[in-house]
């Protein structure tokens, strides 16, 4: 499902990990508002990759807040969740043409990437791990996830 028609795409991917809050809504409008004002479509994906911690019922709540706010999507909702084949064949094709190098991070350098959150205990600024495919760190076990070696490189599939 490829965009063949070069329309403008513009999308909102909430995590259904609770109801919306005022910066939910504030992203969903100016997403919304700014697609429309370019003749777009707005795309809903639902961002449900942490099974622990997605619920399909906020989604569903998430989805009537945004139709109750008249914030409707022209495509979707995608769930992240139902789309791992698709994900996993744009990622074999960069793999195919070189654009790709491993990832030798562990868990635990990849959640240090990540901004803290007061629900998972890190209530500080943690440093950046970037991963640079090091060959010195294959003694550590490998993790599955290949990463594409620039933005520019990356497959345009839609939403």
């Amino acid at each position: 499902m490829y965009n063949t028609e070069n329309k403008q795409k513009g999308r909102f991917a909430p995590s259904p990990t609770g109801r919306m809050h005022l910066g939910n809504v504030f992203s969903a409008l100016l997403s919304w508002l700014s697609i429309k004002a370019q003749g777009g479509d707005w795309v809903l994906r639902i961002e449900d990759i942490d099974p622990q911690r997605s619920h399909m019922e906020y989604a569903d709540l998430i989805m009537s807040d945004l139709e109750w706010l008249g914030l409707t999507w022209d495509e979707g909702p995608f769930y992240q969740s139902e789309r791992g084949e698709i994900y996993e064949a744009e990622l074999q094709k960069l793999t195919d043409r070189g654009l790709t190098y491993p990832c030798y991070c562990t868990r635990a350098d990849i959640l240090a990437t990540q901004a803290p959150h007061e629900s998972d205990g890190r209530g500080s600024w943690l440093a950046r791990y970037i991963c640079c495919g090091d060959e010195s760190s294959k003694s550590r076990p490998r993790t599955t996830s290949v990463m594409p070696i620039s933005a520019s490189s990356t497959t345009t599939a839609s939403w």
